[in-house]
């Protein structure tokens, strides 16, 4: 289920030639740590192995992408490359540096396979909120939101087939901290993400569109840590989820705005504004109320390793951020809450927004993500982003405030607390 891939096989067999995947593994990534790098290896090993049953040979190659895939090309005589997207700063940097080491006479396409409706398609423009990207996103829905061809046994074989993969040797070469520990509900790869999309469908989805902003209820999809790492496409889970549209289309409507809509606008923030991790890519309004009131007094200031080991003097806080460092995802509604106080309990924004952003790539299975970045997370909850102004109050300004007693309002906070204590 990638564009991609199956771009690069439609070129490869309209030239008659043999078609080969190549990853780069890059010794570290942001605030990425073995928790993610083992979930991306095992989901590759898969990958590897799918690979080989249809004669197509994978090459995970040690290295970043400029100082590895040039020389690649070369030594294999590759007629064109394809890649993928992403819109963060790291991986089009990545791209560019790969795009001048390439012979001339090699063509390079990229193709945004993970959002539905390509990035640049679906606006030309960084859009000010869902309101404005929503009728733009559904009325080309119908064009893109189609089944995918299957990817085929490829009939041209290599001429050399790919070196083996030293699994351990790709372990040894990682630069990353090995202290935040693999999580145990989250099996990698395809299959296993699959299996929970399954049983998304039959056991949640009929509950989403009521429990999904209840942290008790399993209501969720839990699909992130497969969409990020690119083991479930976006496309095929909104596929198999509205073919139950008829039987819960509240559910499933509310499903595609968050999967579709919500992603997708995050995407196209990160894509067209270069400041989509910093307090300079907030609206004018938002840097002005923040600015305002960077000088309030805060109730509590807290260091980040005390936000780290949960150690504040509010407890549903704690819970949250200890479910996140167990399990490496937090309930989507607690994601607002938890930055939110980060901007209350922090010197600036711009304090509380680098701690944000660090925690959450560090424990987060889905961070390091234009959805985290921006979503319902970071730069959302800290800066307003995507949101409108809101009555003024102390520290927050303008900026949507929320506390623990309208959690209470919403659900059970003790049975949360009692569930992740300290």
């Amino acid at each position: 289920d990638n564009w991609a891939f199956l771009y690069a096989q439609r070129l490869a067999l309209k030239q008659e030639l043999p078609l080969h995947v190549c990853f780069c593994l890059v010794p570290k990534f942001l605030d990425a740590t073995i928790r993610h790098y083992d979930f991306m290896l095992r989901g590759l090993q898969e990958v590897a192995e799918e690979c080989a049953e249809l004669n197509i040979p994978f090459h995970l190659l040690l290295g970043y992408a400029k100082d590895v895939l040039p020389a690649f090309v070369v030594e294999h005589g590759v007629g064109g490359l394809v890649t993928d997207f992403c819109p963060l700063r790291l991986p089009r940097q990545w791209v560019e540096a790969v795009r001048e080491g390439l012979p001339e006479d090699v063509p390079f396409a990229q193709v945004d396979a993970h959002n539905i409706v390509p990035c640049w398609v679906a606006s030309p423009k960084q859009e000010y909120s869902a309101r404005t990207i929503r009728g733009k996103i559904h009325t080309q829905l119908p064009e893109f939101l189609t089944e995918f061809p299957p990817v085929i046994h490829h009939p041209y074989p290599p001429s050399c087939p790919a070196e083996p993969i030293a699994w351990e040797a790709c372990y040894s070469s990682l630069e990353v901290d090995h202290t935040v520990k693999e999580v145990e509900w989250a099996t990698p790869g395809t299959a296993a993400g699959l299996a929970v999309l399954q049983s998304f469908i039959t056991e949640r989805l009929g509950s989403f569109g009521s429990h999904r902003n209840d942290p008790n209820k399993a209501a969720l999809s839990n699909l992130s840590p497969w969409f990020h790492f690119g083991q479930v496409s976006t496309q095929r889970a909104i596929l198999e989820v509205q073919k139950l549209k008829g039987k819960y289309k509240e559910s499933v409507d509310a499903f595609v705005e968050e999967a579709v809509v919500r992603r997708e606008l995050a995407e196209n923030f990160c894509y067209y504004n270069e400041n989509y991790d910093s307090v300079q890519g907030a609206y004018d309004w938002a840097q002005t109320t923040l600015k305002l009131h960077a000088k309030d007094k805060r109730p509590f200031l807290y260091k980040l390793q005390e936000l780290e080991q949960g150690t504040t003097h509010d407890p549903l806080w704690n819970a949250a951020q200890l479910q996140m460092v167990r399990e490496g995802k937090m309930h989507g509604f607690l994601r607002m809450y938890w930055a939110k106080k980060i901007l209350e309990w922090t010197r600036s924004p711009e304090e509380a927004l680098r701690f944000a952003i660090y925690l959450n790539d560090r424990y987060e299975l889905d961070g390091r993500d234009p959805n985290g970045y921006v979503g319902k997370r970071c730069l959302w909850s800290i800066c307003g982003i995507h949101d409108q102004g809101w009555a003024e109050r102390a520290i927050f300004g303008k900026i949507r405030y929320m506390n623990y007693a309208g959690c209470k309002r919403k659900f059970d906070v003790g049975q949360f607390e009692r569930r992740y204590a300290p």
